[in-house]
C-alpha cells in the first residue's frame, strides 16, 4: 500500500464587514460618540424608557418614535467578576482577565443595559448600587469603547 503525504498549508485572511445598527440604535450611538450622551426610546402609550432604542413596546407592542435623553447613572442590577478565559468579539483577541460584567439600570428607564464594571473585588460590590458612566474622550460611535465602563459611586 502506498503512503501518500498530505500537504498542509496554514493562512490567516481578514474578513472585514460592515454591520448596520439600525436608525434606533444609530441614534444611541451617534449621541454617545458627539455628545456623551446616552439616548433611549419611549413609548407614548405606557411611558416606559428603553435603552438601547428598540423599534416596538415590548408591552404595548407600538411602534416608538419619541427619542429622549436619559442619566448616565443608574443601579446596579447584577454582576459577576470573569476570570475564566474569554474573546473579545470586538478585537478577535483575549480579553484581559479578570473584569466584571454588570447589568445596570439607568435612572428613569425601565429596561437594563449590560457594561463592564471598574470594581474588581466582589467584595466592594452590592446590586442596588449607584453607578455612573465613565465616557472616553476619543469616542467613534462603539457602545463598548465609547463607554469606557461605570464606576462605583455609592454604597
Amino acid at each position: 500500500m502506498k503512503k501518500i503525504k498530505l500537504l498542509d498549508i496554514t493562512q490567516a485572511f481578514e474578513m472585514p464587514f460592515n454591520y448596520h445598527a439600525g436608525f434606533n440604535y444609530s441614534k444611541l450611538l451617534k449621541e454617545l460618540r458627539d455628545n456623551k450622551r446616552i439616548f433611549g426610546i419611549k413609548c407614548s402609550k405606557c411611558h416606559k424608557v428603553y435603552v438601547p432604542p428598540r423599534v416596538v413596546c415590548r408591552d404595548c407592542f407600538l411602534k416608538m418614535e419619541e427619542f429622549v435623553p436619559v442619566s448616565d447613572e443608574g443601579k446596579l442590577v447584577a454582576f459577576s467578576v470573569c476570570s475564566i478565559p474569554y474573546t473579545d468579539p470586538n478585537t478577535g483577541e483575549p480579553k484581559k482577565l479578570p473584569f466584571t460584567v454588570a447589568y445596570i439600570n439607568l435612572d428613569g428607564t425601565d429596561s437594563n443595559i449590560m457594561h463592564c464594571l471598574d470594581e474588581l473585588d466582589e467584595a466592594k460590590i452590592r446590586t442596588g448600587m449607584k453607578v455612573k458612566a465613565v465616557f472616553s474622550e476619543e469616542r467613534t460611535g462603539d457602545y463598548f469603547s465609547d463607554i469606557m465602563h461605570f464606576k462605583l459611586i455609592s454604597g
